[in-house]
């Protein structure tokens, strides 16, 4: 079975957007994200205000890195995050053709149910 180059883009696309949409399911992850909003973080800051061993925290970290939601830069011991909002822009993209699709088919069914009105009475 041969794919075409667009079918691969496609399938390379979905599996990006899926990854960012696994790393937002979580709380923390989400949490992490918005405080990365404001400005690069080091891991321990980041950290700090959950209440969870070290080890899981990072495994937190690296779920966010392999989305390509966030990238990191170790400088001697101290591993820094930085936000990549690129990556966020897909799953928006995502939710927004999702949105055109459900208006569209509501604004339908809308049109459908005035029709019917109109002509009971």
């Amino acid at each position: 079975m041969q794919t075409s180059a667009a079918g691969q883009s496609l399938a390379t696309n979905a599996a990006i957007v899926d990854g960012v949409f696994r790393a937002l399911s979580d709380p923390t992850r989400r949490h992490v994200l918005e405080r990365l909003s404001r400005s690069p973080a080091s891991v321990s800051e980041l950290a700090a205000p959950f209440d969870m061993a070290l080890p899981s925290f990072v495994a937190h970290m690296k779920v966010l890195e392999q989305s390509g939601l966030v990238q990191s830069k170790k400088s001697g011991r101290v591993r820094t995050y930085q936000l990549v909002p690129k990556r966020l822009k897909l799953a928006e993209d995502w939710l927004g053709k999702q949105r055109a699709l459900w208006e569209r088919r509501l604004d339908q069914m809308d049109a459908y149910l005035l029709s019917l009105k109109e002509t009971e009475t």
